[in-house]
């Protein structure tokens, strides 16, 4: 009866630790835990990361850190780490913070605008782990840019501005690799043909979009635009594009940050092979990252007899055209009376 009664004390005394047990661990691993994070940022772990390293940075939010530790621990987080880009919310507790860094947050990684690939590197660098210099030299892999008859000088034209979707630890082969896909996907039999009937490559007619682009922002005006600098290239003449000139000026300079409003005439005298006032024909890659509506302008071109143009001071953002020099002079003496009276330089 003793013994009996001992068992059944023991076992009494036996669930009552469990018991306690329980309640420790629930409140360990269920208890609000992260406080203190903003929420607009991510949590990022690199791929040289180890758990002490992510410890060590979630500290200064966890409410007790040790039940954090003994928790992921326990999940094997410890052990089996992602690296990545997670989302955490504050009030999260350790169960749910262990959890929300086993989800990998994939970054749509958007860019534009770029001048140069050194620029877009840059751009792209800030949303991945990978840093520029390593981008930028997969983007330059002499490999690379034979296979697929590529120059350093034009090979911007096959990154195509886009919303891609990777994760943030992407490698930057893997990353180039996948961006030149879309940009043969975008350069279909249809596309390749009409460059073939212009008589122009697609990385060529990518440069000439770049410069139709910095030209106009008007999409409406773009194919008219295209079509005066094809008339220029099928006759011989110089394309004279001023934002060619401007690009020169930043290369010669190594300022690309520089903002310049008006060319002059003696910016036109600028030595370089991407002044096309100096030089006939197309400069040796793109002045910017032409978007797809700018490379079809080109594809899809305006026929006229248009040779010249000059911004217009009627229609802001537009420009005014014409078949003779005489015309193309009253309208640029009128643009540029129209600066010189605005006191743009």
């Amino acid at each position: 009866m003793k013994l009996k009664n001992i068992v059944v004390a023991l076992s009494v005394v036996g669930a009552f630790v469990f018991i306690g047990y329980l309640y420790t661990w629930y409140q360990k691993a269920f208890s609000h835990n992260l406080q203190g994070w903003n929420e607009n940022e991510y949590f990022y772990i690199r791929e040289d990361d180890n758990f002490t390293d992510v410890l060590e940075a979630l500290k200064p939010y966890l409410k007790d850190s040790e039940a954090f530790e003994e928790i992921a621990e326990q999940r094997s987080l410890n052990t089996n780490l992602i690296a990545g880009r997670f989302k955490l919310t504050n009030g999260m507790n350790s169960f749910n913070l262990i959890e929300a860094l086993r989800k990998n947050i994939p970054v749509k990684l958007t860019f534009n605008n770029q001048e140069r690939l050194e620029n877009l590197a840059g751009r792209i660098s800030s949303q991945v782990e990978a840093d520029s210099i390593a981008i930028l030299e997969t983007f330059l892999e002499p490999e690379f840019l034979k296979e697929n008859d590529l120059t350093k000088e034009n090979a911007l034209v096959c990154f195509l501005p886009e919303t891609y979707e990777f994760y943030w630890t992407v490698s930057p082969v893997k990353m180039r690799n996948r961006m030149h896909k879309e940009y043969l996907k975008f350069w279909n039999e249809e596309r390749q043909q009409k460059a073939k009937a212009l008589g122009l490559t697609p990385a060529e007619v990518s440069i000439l979009a770049s410069i139709v682009q910095k030209e106009t922002s008007k999409n409406d005006e773009k194919e008219k635009v295209a079509g005066v600098y094809l008339n220029r290239l099928r006759i011989g003449m110089p394309l004279q594009a001023d934002p060619t000139v401007v690009y020169a000026k930043k290369l010669v300079s190594n300022d690309f940050d520089q903002v310049i409003k008006r060319v002059y005439l003696k910016d036109t005298q600028i030595n370089s092979p991407y002044n096309t006032y100096q030089n006939t024909g197309l400069p040796p890659g793109p002045i910017f990252m032409p978007d797809k509506v700018s490379i079809d302008a080109v594809l899809n071109a305006e026929k006229h007899d248009y040779i010249y143009f000059c911004a217009s001071v009627d229609r802001m953002g537009y420009h005014e055209f014409a078949e003779t020099l005489a015309q193309h002079n009253q309208n640029s003496r009128k643009y540029s009376n129209w600066l010189n009276k605005s006191g743009i330089k």
